[in-house]
């Protein structure tokens, strides 16, 4: 009810005008008086099924896209595996891709900013892996357009893994076991950096969040998730604007904004020179199992969910010509900014425990 509630008041005032306002002051007198009411008989059929739809938006997709030049086969998902959780894919042999994308932290890493090669800091979060089957550009800034792309770039970046490209080849070359890896995984393909990185893609498009207390309301178990959730979701939806970026399933368009956060980093304005909208811009992160990547934001500057939440409400922490014009003051109550929080909660997915593999010799 707390829900239907929500969605009468902001809904019906913008598509319905007097008469939705009329339907949801009656509602609510009623609530108050105590008198049972149901929504048959308080959402006219077009308000209903505008609330069924917003729920639509949301409905998780079916299976994961693996490109034709490189399909799925479990020779090349454990291959990838293998590869994914290797510390020799490093110049000093002690970090591997799941140094950073740790499966225990939600494929994240839990600190502000990553640890690199030499246990420097790096100047961004690292971001979860979650997903990324559908995602058309990676990185913060966005500057690959598929996860064969990405794999090779933080091994041959001298800042994170610090491993040449031809050095990678020779070492996986000379270990007896890969060789046969990679030969069930891509028979009459080499050993090298393509290969290297259509396997870690293949692995990477497999790690999937499962069913979360979201997915079963959305489905229609009325009892998975609170209702103070339920109205977080509508504000969501509506007064706190969240869903203008994080869209979809995967609650998230891909995109990238400037929403605010201080800081001389320009994210994919580097890429981009000369465009202003773009300075500063970083890209949507997925909401999936959110509850397990805190700190947040790029610059992991964002120790909690409500701390984000904030920043939001604030209207971002700096005005520049950048700023995204969706970043605008929420007047959010305290209320309001704890059932956006709760419903937060209801996006962490009981997933399978990763499974670690031995590493060949």
């Amino acid at each position: 009810m707390d829900e239907m509630t929500s969605v009468t008041t902001r809904r019906a005032r913008r598509r319905f005008g007097a008469r939705g306002a009329l339907s949801f002051w009656s509602l609510t007198a009623a609530l108050v008086v105590g008198v049972t009411v149901t929504v048959a008989t308080t959402l006219d059929s077009s308000t209903a099924s505008a609330v069924a739809r917003y729920k639509g938006d949301y409905r998780r997709l079916g299976q994961i896209p693996y490109p034709s030049h490189n399909a799925h086969t479990p020779a090349r998902e454990q291959l990838g595996r293998t590869l994914f959780f290797d510390p020799r894919l490093s110049g000093s042999e002690w970090i591997s891709c799941a140094t950073c994308h740790n499966p225990g932290l939600s494929w994240g890493d839990g600190l502000p900013r990553a640890i690199g090669h030499g246990m420097h800091q790096l100047g961004r979060r690292t971001p979860t892996i979650l997903n990324l089957a559908w995602a058309p550009a990676l990185f913060w800034d966005g500057r690959a357009e598929s996860l064969e792309e990405q794999a090779l770039g933080p091994i041959a970046a001298a800042g994170e893994m610090n491993l040449r490209l031809t050095d990678m080849v020779q070492r996986l070359k000379s270990i007896c076991g890969y060789r046969d890896l990679f030969e069930r995984a891509y028979p009459r393909e080499p050993i090298s950096p393509e290969t290297v990185a259509k396997a870690i893609a293949t692995f990477e498009r497999g790690v999937v969040s499962t069913q979360a207390p979201f997915d079963r309301w959305i489905d229609g178990d009325a009892t998975a998730i609170s209702s103070a959730a339920q109205r977080g979701f509508v504000l969501f939806n509506e007064k706190a604007r969240c869903s203008v970026c994080h869209t979809g399933w995967r609650l998230t368009d891909d995109g990238f904004y400037d929403i605010g956060v201080a800081g001389m980093d320009v994210g994919r304005g580097k890429l981009t020179p000369g465009m202003v909208l773009t300075r500063y811009a970083f890209k949507t992160p997925t909401l999936r199992n959110v509850a397990r990547r805190a700190p947040y934001l790029h610059d992991g500057s964002a120790a909690t969910l409500e701390a984000v939440v904030d920043l939001y409400d604030r209207g971002g922490a700096t005005r520049r010509p950048s700023l995204s014009a969706e970043i605008k003051p929420l007047d959010l109550t305290s209320a309001e900014k704890s059932a956006l929080v709760a419903f937060l909660l209801t996006l962490t997915s009981p997933d399978a425990e990763a499974r670690v593999p031995v590493l060949p010799r």
